[in-house]
Parts: C-alpha cells; sequence; structure tokens
C-alpha cells in the first residue's frame, strides 16, 4: 500500500475483472493513471496482463495482476485475499469479465446456458459478496457492473447472453437499495457496440449497417466506458443506475 505524500492520503484500491482485453483493459489503464491502486484480474490473458503491468509500473503506477477464473468462488476468495495483502483494502469492485456466444435458442446446450450464467452473472454474484465485508467495514464503496444494451432490449440469438446481463441489471438495483445505508455505490454500465474482439465475427457490411440504427452514427469506443465508470466512481450521488453507453441505439 503506497501513501501518496503529497496529499498525505492513501490512494484507493480497485479489482478490475477481465482486466487484461477489450474494455477491461481501457478500464485498468484510465484508473491507474488517475493514481488508484489497481489489481488487474484475467484469467486466460496471461501476456496481455503482463504487458500492461509492465507498461503502467514505467509510468510509476500501482498494479498489481492476479489470475483468477471469476465464475469459480474459491478462486474469488484468493483474489480478493491477494488484494488486501497487497494494499490493505478494497475500495472498488468493477465486475467486467465475461462472454458472449451467438446461438439460437432452439440449439443452446445447457452446458452453453450453465456456462454463460456461471461466467457473466454468477461471477458477479461471487465478487461483490466476497468485496463487501471489507467495503462494509470501511463504511464506504463503489461497484460497477458492466452489463449489455441487450440486458435492456435483448438481443436475438443471444438469449443466455441477454438474460445474464439482465440478471446483472437486477442485481445491482437490488444491492444499491440494500447497500445504500453503509455508503456503498452499486451501478451497472450497459454499453452499446464498443470497438472490441467480442464484435470481430460481425462483417464491415454489418458494421455499417448497425452504425445507420445508430443516432450518432459510430461505435462506441472503449475509452467511452471507462470514462463512464471514471465518473461513477467520483460522483456521491449516484446509486442502482443503469447507464446505457450507446450513442443513442436505445433510448
Amino acid at each position: 500500500m503506497v501513501e501518496n505524500k503529497e496529499k498525505n492520503i492513501i490512494p484507493k484500491t480497485v479489482i478490475v475483472t477481465g482486466g487484461s482485453n477489450g474494455i477491461g483493459a481501457e478500464i485498468v489503464t484510465t484508473l491507474a493513471k488517475q493514481n488508484y491502486q489497481v489489481v488487474l484480474n484475467y484469467n486466460k490473458s496471461e501476456q496481455q496482463a503482463k504487458q500492461i503491468q509492465t507498461q503502467l509500473e514505467k509510468q510509476g503506477k500501482q498494479i498489481q495482476i492476479f489470475k483468477a477464473d471469476v465464475s469459480k468462488r474459491e478462486q474469488v476468495k484468493q483474489l480478493v485475499a491477494f488484494t488486501l495483502k497487497a494494499f490493505g483494502k478494497i475500495d472498488i469492485l468493477i465486475n467486467n469479465a465475461g462472454i458472449s456466444q451467438t446461438k439460437l435458442f432452439t440449439d443452446i446446450t445447457d452446458s452453453d446456458w450453465n456456462n454463460m450464467i456461471q461466467t457473466n452473472l454468477n461471477s458477479v454474484f461471487y465478487c461483490t459478496q466476497e468485496v463487501l465485508p471489507s467495503m462494509i467495514h470501511q463504511k464506504q464503496g463503489c461497484i460497477v457492473n458492466i452489463s449489455s444494451i441487450w440486458g435492456i432490449t435483448g438481443g436475438a440469438c443471444e438469449v443466455h447472453y441477454s438474460v445474464a446481463k439482465a440478471g446483472i441489471d437486477g442485481m445491482t438495483k437490488s444491492l444499491a437499495k440494500e447497500l445504500g445505508p453503509s455508503n456503498i455505490r452499486v451501478n451497472s454500465i450497459a454499453p452499446g457496440i464498443i470497438d472490441t474482439n467480442m464484435n470481430k465475427e460481425l462483417t464491415k457490411e454489418e458494421i455499417e449497417e448497425i452504425k445507420q440504427e445508430i443516432p450518432l452514427q459510430k461505435i462506441g469506443k472503449t475509452t467511452n466506458v471507462a470514462k463512464c465508470i471514471n465518473w461513477l466512481i467520483e460522483d456521491e450521488y449516484t446509486t442502482g443506475q443503469i447507464i446505457s453507453v450507446n450513442g443513442g441505439w436505445y433510448i
């Protein structure tokens, strides 16, 4: 735990799940540059995680990386224990880890369904539940969940994905009410289409068609989501909200 001598305050500590790629990597970089103490959680992308760590450490930023499959509670416990040992506290949790799959509803197998719910929804349950003792003890905390436009509108051929993301939004609203008296804020960001590898299966023609449906007529950037998270962390009076970062695709 490093003290900021200039301001005589201890920087806040944040865990970012799924922080080695796409939106997660942007969140990690943005918050580290804002001088948060960051724990980047990854599962399979160790090389990318190490690259981000090296780049940020060269800039004098406080960052640790930790491998954990957050769809498994025991590994989540290890992630939380590591963070507390490294920085002494947990102020912020960004539940970003997730997977996607496009499939007709009639073709979704039990394995597909269970894997989607376990990875995208249960992971949020595990991570949130495990960090709460620290936050409740401190009488403060901030949790931001990464949902999706499809959790609000539903997505054809992505029913299991939509269900998991809708569940995240329901958890967000309920927890905001329950944790408010402990000064813990819980919000969700529901991105529209963002320029990441998650959309690599879309053709250029399909991307252009989507742009025409969006009032701003452009695809979102990872920085749009990261900036919104930075604001949600700093603002002290916003909780229980599902914030749509989607260029007006859904209003």
